[in-house]
């Protein structure tokens, strides 16, 4: 493969069908579990290269000295205080604030080394960062993609919510066939010699006002939603993170540390 492999908002093909049609890892794979809570969104990208890249210098030792050091494997879940990126195949005008407007909704700003193109992050939202050897699981990212999805799809489920894909599309969403389609989940990932890094933005208690901010992963035909605009309260963050975390497990055949 390439080195580098990016995939953002609508790069999508592949698997699209359930989660018991989805193939699995023939093996249980030991994945060091973090929550790192509220963190800044330079701070958690600094971690996440940093994580990447020992991962990486191990599969570099392997293949220099023939050797079969074990990589590690992580999934990070965090929230961040409000703030804007943009995938490196994103278009600037897509971000509807000037540095002003960025200070007045005490919004920060970043051009990023993900796939796709603009979305928010903010308090109330789950944001995942599996950082994955995919050769410990499987070497094909768009089922790594569409298996993310399905962990949200699943959690959604939970909580009495039918969700799915929309053709053409990353991420998940509600009523997807239908003129009122709406994303409550955004994905864009970076792979790098096939580990992985970024990942997912799944709307639960979120304020879905900062999305008015932008055009959302360069779609400007379809809304956004979180759990909680659908379902009429706050939910547990906790709740959720937990039921979340149990469906990649599970999908991922992890054994969670």
């Amino acid at each position: 493969m390439q080195n580098e492999i990016n995939i953002g908002c609508s790069n999508v093909a592949g698997f699209n069908g359930k989660a018991d049609e989805l193939p699995k890892p023939t093996k249980t794979v030991p994945v060091q579990f973090m929550d790192w809570g509220l963190t800044d969104y330079q701070q958690a990208w600094d971690r996440q290269e940093a994580l990447l890249n020992s991962t990486v210098a191990v599969k570099t030792k392997n293949r220099i000295e023939n050797s079969k050091l074990p990589t590690p494997n992580y999934l990070v879940f965090c929230e961040h205080p409000h703030v804007y990126t943009l995938g490196k195949s994103g278009h600037p005008e897509n971000l509807l604030l000037d540095d002003e407007g960025l200070k007045a909704k005490q919004a920060t700003y970043y051009k990023i080394n993900r796939g796709g193109d603009i979305t928010y992050h903010g308090p109330g939202q789950i944001v995942g960062y599996p950082i994955l050897d995919l050769e410990n699981f499987f070497t094909d990212i768009h089922l790594y993609l569409r298996t993310l999805e399905e962990a949200v799809i699943l959690t959604l489920k939970d909580y009495g919510i039918v969700a799915g894909r929309y053709p053409g599309y990353t991420g998940v969403w509600l009523d997807a066939e239908q003129d009122s389609a709406r994303k409550i989940c955004a994905m864009g990932v970076r792979c790098s010699r096939w580990v992985t890094m970024h990942g997912f933005a799944f709307n639960v208690n979120v304020d879905l006002d900062y999305f008015k901010n932008i055009v959302p992963c360069g779609i400007d035909d379809k809304a956004v939603t979180s759990l909680q605009q659908e379902l009429g309260y706050q939910l547990d963050l906790d709740e959720v993170k937990d039921k979340l975390k149990n469906h990649i497990a599970h999908l991922f055949q992890m054994e969670l540390i």
